[in-house]
């Protein structure tokens, strides 16, 4: 079952009107459709940095002795959807491949492939651990991903039972004395319940703190050895203590190996932020697209103006006051002034974020699912100057952090902010100096506040 994908515009061809309606399309980015008259007929079906060019490339008069493909006596109808960025496109793509020609050939189209997860297996009486690139509704709990490799995966899983004495092997176990074992059993790197060297609750205990391990991404066993390693200072027990800080460095270096969003399949939460399409309704300030990544599926777009956000530089050759350069663009209230906080950028935020959630619903379907994943992977883990756009994970207790989306809007949206020009502070203040005088003079005294103006380092003599 795929989901229901409609363009955003649709609009009629005719071979003796081609230059007309050609030219009434954007010349922006974004995915489009080419349909014959035939009701059955599989669509032209892709996406172009500049679709009205493409589209010239294949509805223009054909020239002779040309070998380039030609569509113009079989399209009827012209269907397409702007875009913003590289990861809309591909997104959208995808929802109208899946859409059009089912999930395996939008698969095969935009070669898309299952991420590798790690799994483990609880259900099993003696659970272990190993990489996979095959997911399933049942153990979705227990996948933790998605991983950029199967490499990277294996690396991090070999890592983490280094710290444990889980089993390694991949047979269904029947235990007895007599059983041969392993080279994980003869380097003490296993408890070996294959010799019933074990009790079922001592292998269920070190299964239990495995998947603590996992859940927490090596928190659960990193604030137990600091626990240990303050008491064993306390105590003056040196030697103790410095075993327990190599231990502790050991165990940070194996968590490390694992991406910070590298969670269990289920809680996978982000939201990624993309320039939006250029869209004629909103001149005033340009939109940012905003996705949810809930489950490991992703939701979206919403748009959310910038209207009042500013890029911001931490530190400026005057300092980070409000004064060098304002964050949000927000009147000072006069007393007894009401000021509207609805329109605020906080508030226009949390407003795209429920929208989000609310749209999020469970779903059963793992073909989308890894797909998702897959076009998130392949977005995620680029090397950071190739990748577009900004992913916010979510604070411990669950909330969003509202104020690093907007700063990540703006400089997704508006670009790196520019270093701004040195302040004459005397010239400056020399300018508020004959403000004043000149409101005393004109006597003014309904003037409460004069608002600094920022100008270039030299100001005009005056």
């Amino acid at each position: 079952m795929t989901m229901p994908f409609q363009f955003d515009a649709t609009t009629a061809f005719h071979p003796e009107q081609a230059d007309a309606i050609l030219r009434s399309i954007p010349a922006l980015p974004g995915v489009f459709a080419l349909y014959g008259e035939q009701a059955n007929s599989e669509p032209y079906l892709t996406r172009a940095a500049d679709i009205r060019r493409r589209m010239k490339r294949l509805l223009a008069p054909p020239e002779s002795q040309s070998k380039r493909l030609n569509l113009r006596d079989r399209v009827a109808r012209i269907e397409y959807t702007v875009t913003g960025s590289e990861f809309e496109s591909s997104l959208t793509l995808y929802h109208a491949a899946a859409s059009i020609f089912g999930y395996p050939e939008a698969r095969r189209r935009l070669r898309l492939r299952t991420p590798t997860v790690l799994r483990m297996t609880m259900e099993n009486e003696f659970p272990r651990v190993y990489a996979t690139n095959r997911l399933s509704k049942r153990g979705l709990a227990e996948m933790y991903g998605p991983f950029p490799s199967r490499a990277a995966a294996e690396r991090y899983c070999d890592a983490v039972l280094d710290l444990f004495k889980l089993r390694r092997c991949h047979e269904d176990l029947q235990p007895y004395p007599e059983h041969p074992g392993c080279v994980y059993g003869e380097m003490k790197k296993c408890i070996e319940p294959c010799k019933q060297a074990c009790t079922h609750e001592q292998y269920a205990a070190e299964a239990a703190a495995i998947k603590a391990f996992f859940d927490t991404r090596g928190e659960s066993m990193l604030s137990q050895i600091a626990a240990d390693r303050e008491r064993a200072s306390e105590e003056m027990e040196f030697e103790r203590a410095s075993e327990l800080h190599e231990q502790y460095q050991k165990v940070k270096t194996a968590a490390s190996l694992a991406d910070e969003i590298v969670r269990p399949i289920p809680q996978v939460r982000a939201v990624i932020v993309q320039k939006a399409a250029e869209n004629n309704e909103s001149r005033d300030a340009a939109d940012a697209a905003i996705f949810l990544l809930e489950g490991g599926c992703l939701i979206g777009p919403e748009r959310l103006s910038t209207l009042g956000i500013r890029a911001v530089k931490e530190q400026t050759s005057v300092g980070s006051s409000l004064f060098a350069q304002p964050l949000m663009l927000q009147a000072v209230p006069l007393e007894g002034e009401v000021v509207d906080t609805a329109n605020s950028p906080e508030a226009r935020a949390k407003v795209v974020l429920e929208k989000l959630e609310t749209a999020a619903k469970p779903s059963n379907d793992v073909a989308m699912l890894s797909d998702h994943l897959s076009l998130l992977r392949r977005w995620y883990y680029r090397p950071e100057k190739q990748r577009t756009g900004e992913i916010f994970l979510p604070n411990a207790d669950g909330s969003w952090p509202i104020r690093r989306i907007l700063n990540g809007t703006a400089r997704a949206v508006l670009g790196n902010p520019r270093q701004i020009a040195d302040v004459d502070r005397d010239a400056a203040k020399k300018i508020a100096k004959d403000v004043k005088t000149r409101v005393l003079h004109e006597g003014r005294p309904d003037v409460q506040r004069v608002v600094p103006v920022i100008g270039p380092a030299k100001l005009p003599e005056h």
